[in-house]
């Protein structure tokens, strides 16, 4: 691959996330509790930083991480949905969900992850935020927080960069 530029880097992608929780809490008025999910790997990262950041702002926060790989579309279909839902375990039933991703692209991890979260209870409300929105969507999935929308080529790439990851915090784009 061949780096193009930067996109963000660490103080733009604090700003953004800092703007990003502050939308959480406006967007969800009366919440004393809400549950942020990140979607392994980075979106684990981000969702440990949103869930200090709306900590701060005076809501509790539950924070969990979630691999959605056996509820993706694109397994064979005969793998076993066995895999533990969640890190720590949470239950969900009736509360709003925030799940946290580093890229939507084509919405699949999005759609998987929903499932994921359905399969541990009801939810009252799934919300997604996410840090840079590429377009690019196969299926009708919008996210409601985006740090930045960045339209791209299916032939360029996304990095983002985050720690405990990466040596430092950045957002690239590449072309393959």
């Amino acid at each position: 691959m061949e780096f193009k530029s930067y996109i963000m880097d660490s103080s733009a992608v604090n700003r953004s996330l800092t703007r990003i929780s502050h939308e959480i809490v406006e967007r969800n008025p009366g919440e004393t509790d809400l549950s942020i999910i990140g979607i392994k790997s980075r979106g684990t990262a981000l969702a440990q930083v949103l869930s200090e950041k709306v900590g701060a702002l005076g809501v509790n926060v539950e924070t969990a991480f979630l691999d959605v790989t056996n509820y993706r579309d694109d397994l064979a279909q005969n793998i076993a949905r066995t895999a533990k839902s969640s890190e720590p375990e949470i239950s969900v039933e009736g509360k709003t969900v925030i799940m946290v991703d580093d890229v939507l692209y084509t919405g699949r991890t999005a759609r998987a992850a929903m499932e994921a979260i359905i399969a541990m209870g009801r939810p009252a409300k799934i919300q997604l935020a996410v840090l840079i929105d590429r377009g690019h969507r196969e299926l009708p999935v919008v996210a409601d927080y985006v740090g930045k929308n960045v339209p791209t080529a299916r032939s360029e790439v996304i990095v983002v960069k985050i720690p405990p990851y990466d040596g430092e915090t950045s957002v690239s784009i590449w072309q393959k």
